[in-house]
């Protein structure tokens, strides 16, 4: 890879359709595949994302707001895209731009009815949620005959799937309480198909649940961190590649005094001579305060540099003294080898959140 010359974020496809591959090899043939690009592809590059896996022949992508939905489909994105959390407001939007709506409360499937009567559509692809013990988004079980009256009473809308969303695959400690969130979807699902005369496709798994629970794949799977290189456990990510590198410079070298101080707040104050690098990236662009005062680290020419003093929104400061460095070298934030979740982990966070944190100003490198 070619050395940075200033903050980047390197996006590697060649590790995404590894991923893909990895994850899809899991699954039986006639199981479908959704990709979960929501929150700009998990930080990285929504519309890039979305085209390559579209050149790989995924079967859905999802979203969580039907903005995003808008932004493939003017990239050019015609697979179908599933949104997890739209707005009534959006409604109009969302038929505009052929996304496809979850609907997981009374309230949302009667507006959508109500917009998409207006809108003259007949069919028109739906999804139907049920909570089965995340307490997040979804129908209850006890709601399906309701559900059930509303659609026999129109031709507007039809259901495409029935879905819901496991809580904990990822711990296996949790076993015995995601085998009964997979035994009461199969409940629901049963009894709901029964009653509307057709058979909509049936989905539960995240990247946890594909990986751990082969008995929930049904008819489709959901992927999201998994694609972008992490399975939520050290045994899978030996099999899966982060995509993104997050690369910057060393700015500027400081030689810093006993008893002097570095940064706002003068949160650090040396107590001996030491040499401090000024890196351009900040909390503007994702590197959150909670990573300051000797938390996180940076790669310098393979060794560790660690954050001193407090992030500021466009700068941080390292320790550099026991490393030999200059003014452009190139800096390491995280990639294939010090991961997003090994630095997330100095601040106790997961790597969803520092990955789907990296600014937009931050230039994207494309390596395909």
């Amino acid at each position: 890879m070619p050395k940075a010359l200033e903050t980047i974020l390197e996006l590697d496809l060649k590790a995404l359709t590894n991923n893909f591959d990895y994850l899809k090899s899991k699954l039986s043939n006639n199981v479908k595949f959704m990709a979960v690009v929501k929150a700009f592809a998990y930080g990285s590059d929504a519309c890039v994302v979305a085209k390559h896996l579209q050149h790989l022949d995924v079967d859905y992508l999802a979203v969580a707001y039907t903005n995003e939905g808008v932004a493939l489909r003017e990239a050019g994105i015609t697979k179908p895209i599933l949104v997890l959390h739209p707005q009534p407001v959006n409604f109009k939007s969302l038929i505009k731009h052929c996304l496809e709506p979850s609907l997981y409360s009374a309230k949302v499937l009667n507006e959508f009815i109500a917009i998409a009567t207006t809108e003259k559509q007949t069919n028109y692809p739906v999804h139907i949620k049920f909570n089965t013990g995340l307490n997040r988004l979804g129908f209850w079980e006890s709601d399906a005959n309701y559900i059930i009256s509303k659609l026999q009473d129109t031709e507007v809308v039809k259901v495409n799937s029935i879905f819901s969303h496991l809580a904990a695959s990822e711990d296996l400690n949790e076993t015995e309480f995601t085998l009964n969130q997979i035994k009461t979807f199969k409940t629901i699902a049963q009894d709901f198909i029964s009653e509307i005369g057709y058979t909509p496709m049936l989905h539960m798994c995240n990247t946890s649940g594909l990986l751990n629970y082969p008995e929930a794949h049904f008819d489709m799977v959901r992927s999201g961190i998994g694609l972008y290189g992490f399975g939520n456990s050290a045994h899978e990510n030996k099999f899966l590649k982060p995509i993104a590198t997050l690369k910057s410079i060393i700015s500027q070298i400081h030689r810093i005094e006993k008893g002097e101080t570095v940064g706002y707040n003068r949160a650090y104050i040396s107590d001996s001579f030491i040499k401090t690098a000024t890196i351009p990236i900040g909390h503007a662009d994702g590197i959150g305060r909670q990573y300051g005062n000797g938390n996180g680290f940076v790669t310098i020419n393979n060794q560790k540099a660690f954050i001193i003093g407090n992030v500021c929104m466009d700068m941080i400061m390292v320790d550099i003294t026991n490393i030999d460095c200059k003014e452009g070298d190139e800096v390491i934030v995280f990639d294939k080898n010090t991961t997003a979740e090994d630095f997330a982990s100095t601040a106790n966070t997961i790597s969803y959140e520092i990955i789907t944190s990296i600014s937009r100003r931050i230039k994207r490198n494309i390596i395909k």
